[in-house]
């Protein structure tokens, strides 16, 4: 029997890159709302509690009252937004982390992680899982993501490069970005990183890069590669040697794909760990799917583009 799947938010980025995604899949039944219906809450509320799994592409407020809509033990709830990622009764959307694959596939309600999250938490939480760096350790990090990662506004903001725009543009000056509490909390660090998120000119890709400095480690370069070669076996995660492109490391490379790559560059002093996917894939839907495949039991990268 075909799995009944519901996209609440079909209509922003995420929503519409996973009903793509989803479309030809004979394993899945699609339920769709008429559009004069898309924003009916009574219709929202069938929908939702007629399907096995309901993505929710909604803003922070709105993904919250729609949980309350779900009135069965049935439903099966993939939150993309922010609005449940920190929760203790909600699983966190990693699969390759240790341990949270299992806590997945028996979940009811399913946090998908932030995209600058994505890559700073797949270089650092196993460092800290394994002891390799402390809690304690007081971090930096620059994110380059597409300017799809700002949603159909920024979308469209780039429609015309004008001087701006044709350069890459660094934000949330303030030191507040929305994804750090996540990063925080995943990884376990006492004090959140330095964050630098910036928009690169071009549609998608991410590339998360973060110093490490080896008088903070409880090793060597050598051991982290051992580690994320050893940690990520299963999965989009995998680690990669020398991937970088005749010296330069493009945060495009791995647009239009749903893995994520990570590598380990700089020297005895300073290490450089590096992360690069594309913001709509792993950092998104990519991710989301990957979560539903865990919990309608199939392969977990089925209907995904992967470098595998």
């Amino acid at each position: 029997m075909r799995k009944k799947i519901f996209i609440d938010g079909s209509a922003g980025t995420t929503g519409l890159r996973i009903r793509e995604r989803l479309q030809g899949r004979a394993d899945l039944e699609l339920l769709t709302l008429a559009e004069e219906l898309r924003k009916d809450p009574s219709a929202r509320r069938d929908m939702l509690n007629s399907a096995d799994v309901a993505f929710l592409c909604l803003p922070d407020a709105a993904a919250k009252e729609a949980v309350t809509f779900v009135e069965n033990d049935a439903t099966v709830v993939i939150d993309t937004s922010t609005a449940h990622r920190t929760s203790p009764d909600w699983a966190y959307g990693f699969p390759e982390l240790e341990g949270y694959r299992q806590r997945i596939a028996s979940s009811k309600r399913i946090a998908n992680p932030g995209c600058h999250a994505s890559g700073f938490i797949a270089l650092i939480e196993p460092l800290i899982r394994k002891g390799l760096l402390n809690k304690d350790v007081k971090l930096a990090a620059t994110s380059l993501t597409g300017f799809s990662g700002g949603g159909k506004k920024m979308i469209a903001d780039y429609a015309e490069l004008d001087e701006l725009k044709k350069g890459a543009r660094q934000y949330a000056l303030s030191q507040s970005h929305k994804h750090l509490p996540e990063i925080s909390a995943v990884c376990g660090l006492e004090t959140a990183p330095a964050f630098m998120p910036i928009v690169a000119p071009h549609y998608s890709g991410m590339e998360v890069s973060i110093p490490v400095f080896a008088a903070d480690l409880n090793g060597s370069a050598e051991d982290i590669k051992a580690l994320y070669k050893s940690y990520y076996g299963q999965g989009l995660v995998k680690y990669v040697e020398n991937a970088d492109e005749e010296g330069f490391l493009s945060s495009s490379k791995l647009s239009g794909r749903d893995d994520l790559e990570v590598s380990v560059y700089g020297n005895d002093e300073r290490i450089l760990l590096v992360a690069r996917f594309d913001n709509l894939g792993k950092g998104a839907s990519g991710a989301a799917i990957e979560n539903m495949n865990i919990v309608i039991g199939v392969n977990e990268t089925t209907g995904l583009v992967n470098g595998n």
